[in-house]
């Protein structure tokens, strides 16, 4: 197979770090996500909008309708786990121990469900075909399992030798042909998984990877441990998979950017969010060119080629990150129309904000009221 003239693009979060250090608010830098995870590019603003009807001037849940020092003030960490930059920002008087531990139980996570470090869950099982889980990975494998039905095969845990073949776990980028990848194919199937309890069985040649959900399913972890440690105000950044805990503390929402696919040093989208997740999942964060053509990482498991449905970027917001993690891929992959239908149906569950190839934005109803699309685009609403 021929690899020559192959170039490897990475979008970063930090092409968008300009417009986020206008509304106030630190960016990574750098971002070396890889594998099966879509990582997501995501710019957070915590400006207070004076035109904003949420912002109140102060903490709804104070009585004396006043904010202490100690509220007010806020720390920082920047970490690098699971492939990317991660940024945590707690305010209050326990932000320091906030953080600390939630680094901790990052790096953990980490370990535990990475698909390379030879001691984590996920390497062993893969190696060995079977074997015993911890809790967390027991947890995030079921809720995997859960959304490949939900999403009729869509999201696929067992994506991995795909990936593989690409290049995208490995970095070894390359087209492969039509034959690799019928041979392949029939290894992706989440269904012939077996798990049972904490134990689980693969089928030979079937590998799993939970790099598809593994940020989400932290960040709300992270966000669990936050509250856990008396802090009530907080947003992160997992290579731009955002999490807000509560509002900021001025009684205001957080407001979180969404990249703009055709100008990546601006936002097409400002939504407005307190205790949620926003994830996004676009064809143009993670690629390779070759030979002229451009080859993105968001691979539909049915076929084993990068999906080609009509969008071009998805966010998914909801308060369940791991949730927003496993739709933002999946409704990327369905198109339009079949991710307006899924949306109706669980409509409950999660929003989500959506650019077509030709630059329509599929906004879904129940952010009407807490979303500025600025694109100048067509504008569709979801209901």
């Amino acid at each position: 197979m021929k690899k020559n003239n192959i170039k490897y693009i990475k979008q970063t979060a930090a092409v968008l770090c300009a417009a986020v250090l206008m509304c106030g608010c630190s960016a990574p830098t750098a971002d070396q996500g890889s594998g099966a995870t879509a990582v997501n590019e995501t710019s957070v603003s915590d400006t207070t909008d004076e035109a904003d009807p949420d912002s109140q001037g102060n903490d709804a849940s104070d009585p004396s309708g006043s904010i202490t020092a100690d509220e007010q003030e806020s720390l920082s960490s920047e970490l690098y786990a699971m492939d990317t930059v991660m940024s945590l920002t707690a305010y209050g008087a326990h932000a320091k121990e906030a953080l600390e531990a939630a680094e901790t139980e990052i790096s953990r996570l980490d370990k535990l469900l990475s698909i390379s470090s030879e001691s984590s869950d996920i390497y062993q099982v893969n190696q060995n075909g079977s074997g015993e889980l911890s809790e967390d990975t027991r947890e995030l494998l079921a809720s995997a399992l859960e959304y490949f039905q939900e999403t009729d095969g869509v999201f696929d845990c067992t994506i991995e030798p795909i990936m593989e073949a690409w290049g995208f776990t490995t970095h070894d980028y390359r087209v492969p042909d039509s034959s690799e990848l019928s041979g392949l194919l029939p290894l992706v199937d989440a269904s012939a998984v077996s798990l049972n309890g904490d134990q689980v069985n693969l089928p030979s040649g079937v590998r799993l990877d939970l790099g598809g959900i593994a940020k989400g399913f932290t960040s709300s972890r992270v966000m669990d441990i936050f509250a856990q440690n008396g802090v009530t105000s907080g947003i992160i950044s997992l290579g731009g998979n955002v999490q807000t805990l509560g509002r900021k503390p001025d009684g205001s929402l957080w407001r979180v950017g969404i990249q703009d696919p055709g100008d990546l040093n601006s936002m097409f989208a400002v939504v407005k969010v307190a205790d949620e997740a926003v994830i996004t999942s676009g064809a143009y964060q993670r690629y390779f060119e070759q030979d002229e053509v451009r080859y993105h990482h968001i691979i539909d498991p049915r076929t084993g080629y990068p999906a080609d449905s009509g969008l071009i970027s998805v966010t998914i917001i909801s308060p369940d990150g791991t949730l927003a993690d496993a739709l933002s891929t999946s409704l990327f992959i369905m198109g339009p129309e079949k991710a307006a239908a899924f949306w109706q149906q669980h409509k409950d569950k999660f929003d989500a904000i959506m650019m077509t190839d030709d630059g329509t934005v599929l906004v879904t109803s129940g952010l009407a009221d807490r979303c500025q699309i600025t694109s100048s685009g067509k504008v569709e609403v979801v209901s």
